[in-house]
């Protein structure tokens, strides 16, 4: 278990290990962020200067209207300035940097041995040949194109070449449904879809194209039919003709179902894949005989980059824009800054590219700085636990950032086999997608970095395109669990519901009160909604969503969504705060705290845990989990209800779908769309152990 002493211990950083550091201390870091926030067109002019712009902007660096009682919500960053985001991340890279022959992504298959490398130079080739493929087949500047691919390179290629033309991209993760994709098709109005035959994740195989057909279909049915499928051949992908992957990947375990067979004709099918000559057409052929010179569109600062999809609290999922100038300004900048990027470096960040994460510090943000970086395609626990740690040995990764949900589930098989590997080339560890529990925090820091690597635990959301609160890696003395300062740039606030500003110790809802480059211009199609979601309620502020506070010593701690917050009695409870202290004791491995009705209480908390093995689910064990919930956080959160679950239901990017375990503590089975969850067959379980709430 935490100690309160331990966890409000300032762990402070080793600058002596990061020679090189951009930000030395915390002097050094209030300076820069002094400046940033007073002086930001100075500020973020001064990193402008480092890109390539066909033609600098013609009006003020910088408009704004933050307040809805004002008029109209907007943003501008160096509106009229002309660029190429494609152009800044290749082409300046392989011609003015130099940098033709070095590795920009290492891709490691779901099966070890299954690799691939790709350089600066082949990654440019690439993404102009598939970029004059777009255009072949009519592909124009404004155009919305979905990308529904694993983690493969083609992934990345097709992004930067729809970014190349002034394309729109909207990736669709590839655990999502059919039903998820179709939504998404028809919400933009794309004009093609970019997916791939099959995929393993695990020992999953997922049929990838018969999930787009089925997309396709539904589409069309509602009278938006798409003209054209490009499929990558993923499994069992012969070697490329002009060799431009140093090494392709064996195929360890070729399906009958995606099994290639050829005919007489130079046409390759996969008989049991869906295929429809009018519409399919396979990338590899596409890529045979396309031009690898492209020139590419020049696009204003505020033309559209790319929009992706996150959930929304009506249900029907918002499709966050991000522009091209500003969100290359800070994917940049935060990347270079909170991972301490150097040259010699080898970064690892273990997101799907179809989520914000991946746009950003995978694709995005590392080749603006000219990063070498790897590309995983499995997950964290195939073949057994110790496969990160392996592949970190591997490539000598020397940068990693991963999720606290990916370190509860290593913490379940010990240290051992973390342990097993050296691990020596870690630098610089990051986590993000949630608030770490103290307790991962620890785990973290002591057994995989040993007590040297600084961890930068990020915050930061889909719709602000970059990282908002974060350490900075020799610069910043660190508190587990806490997301601790503003990027440059960022200017927090925490209000009370009466829309008072609060200072000194304070919680309540996180706001800001100035924008910054990465921000989300819009919800494509829906300025309205982008408003009343983000501005309404606080007009003047960007209004996060989440609950914060702010300690003593002004370090910013993330107390959950608000609408996973509980008024019990009267009381705000973040369900957070409760799930951090049930995962501290010793025999719960993974937790999530969802709201149940209560006559009195008006709410009352309704606990799911997960035991570590070899530990038994007891009235006893019940009665230590309350008292240490009552003693962490103090009487009024002591939790009603506390069922076992063997596992919780997951998306497949591994979040927690606490919208069913709503719906499970209060027995109602109407539970709407469950395909994207990675494991439907636990539901029924936790309705039969649900605890009798009968009062």
């Amino acid at each position: 278990m935490v100690q309160p002493e331990e966890q409000a211990r300032l762990y402070r950083p080793r600058p002596e290990l990061l020679p090189a550091a951009h930000v030395t201390s915390l002097p050094d870091y209030r300076r820069l962020y002094r400046r940033s926030v007073e002086e930001p067109q100075e500020f973020w002019g001064d990193i402008a200067k480092e890109f390539y712009w066909k033609q600098q902007h013609s009006g003020p660096f910088l408009r704004y209207n933050f307040d809805v009682t004002k008029g109209e919500i907007f943003v501008e960053w160096m509106k009229g300035a002309k660029t190429n985001i494609c152009y800044n991340l290749l082409d300046r890279n392989v011609g003015e940097k130099k940098l033709g022959d070095k590795v920009a992504f290492y891709w490691e298959g779901n099966e070890p041995g299954d690799s691939m490398k790709i350089t600066y130079g082949e990654l440019l080739r690439k993404v102009c040949q598939f970029a004059n493929v777009l255009r072949n087949h009519g592909v124009k500047k404004g155009d919305r194109i979905s990308i529904y691919l694993p983690m493969i390179l083609e992934l990345v290629i097709a992004m930067l070449a729809c970014a190349r033309i002034g394309a729109i991209h909207s990736v669709v993760f590839a655990g999502f449904s059919a039903d998820s994709l179709c939504e998404r098709i028809l919400d933009c109005g794309c004009s093609l879809l970019i997916t791939a035959d099959a995929f393993y994740r695990g020992d999953k195989l997922v049929n990838l194209k018969q999930i787009a057909d089925e997309a396709l279909q539904k589409s069309k049915d509602k009278g938006f039919p798409l003209k054209k499928c490009i499929v990558v051949k993923h499994l069992g992908r012969e070697e490329s003709a002009d060799g431009a992957c140093s090494q392709s990947p064996p195929l360890k375990r070729l399906c009958q179902d995606v099994q290639e067979k050829k005919s007489e004709s130079s046409q390759r099918l996969h008989p049991k894949i869906p295929w429809d000559p009018h519409v399919d057409v396979w990338w590899q052929d596409l890529m045979n005989g396309a031009s690898t010179e492209c020139e590419p569109e020049w696009c204003d600062s505020e033309d559209e980059l790319f929009i992706l999809y996150t959930s929304g609290s009506t249900g029907k999922p918002k499709g966050v824009l991000h522009t091209v100038g500003g969100y290359m300004l800070y994917a940049a900048t935060t990347f270079k800054y909170v991972f301490d990027y150097q040259p010699e470096d080898i970064y690892w960040c273990t997101a799907d590219i179809g989520w914000i994460t991946g746009h950003s510090y995978i694709t995005y943000g590392p080749l603006a700085n000219g990063a070498t970086s790897i590309l995983f395609e499995g997950i964290p626990t195939y073949p057994d636990a110790e496969r990160m740690w392996s592949i970190i040995d591997k490539y000598k990764v020397t940068k990693f950032y991963t999720a606290p949900t990916a370190i509860r589930l290593l913490m379940k098989s010990g240290e051992e086999p973390v342990k097993k590997h050296s691990r020596k080339s870690l630098k610089v560890l990051g986590t993000v997608g949630e608030p770490i529990n103290p307790e991962a925090w620890l785990w973290f820091y002591r057994v995989v970095g040993e007590e040297r690597c600084p961890i930068v635990d990020t915050f930061w959301q889909t719709e602000t395109g970059g990282h908002m609160l974060t350490p900075l890696p020799a610069a910043t003395p660190m508190k587990p669990g806490s997301a601790t300062f503003p990027f440059f740039g960022v200017v927090p606030a925490i209000m009370n519901e009466s829309g008072e500003e609060l200072e000194g110790e304070a919680e309540g809802y996180l706001v800001f009160k100035q924008p910054w480059p990465g921000i989300m211009r819009t919800l494509y199609g829906n300025h309205q909604r982008f408003e009343t979601t983000y501005f309404k309620k606080f007009p003047g502020y960007y209004v996060t969503g989440d609950g914060c506070r702010r300690d003593k010593d002004g370090y910013y701690w993330i107390t959950g969504r608000i609408d996973d917050m509980l008024n019990v009695s009267g009381h705000l409870l973040s369900t957070a705060e409760v799930e951090s202290a049930l995962l501290e004791h010793g025999a719960i491995s993974e937790a999530a705290v969802v709201s149940h009705p209560h006559p009195l209480k008006g709410e009352c908390l309704y606990c799911f845990v997960t035991l570590k093995d070899g530990h038994e689910f007891t009235k006893n064990m019940i009665d230590e989990l309350k008292k240490q919930v009552r003693e962490k956080i103090g009487p009024i959160a002591t939790p009603d209800y506390i069922q076992y679950a063997p596992s919780l239901p997951k998306t497949r990017s591994g979040k927690i779908t606490r919208r069913i375990l709503r719906k499970i503590a209060q027995n109602d089975r109407d539970l709407g769309d469950i395909s994207t969850l990675v494991n439907p067959g636990i539901i029924n379980q936790l309705f039969n152990n649900r605890c009798n709430t009968k009062l």
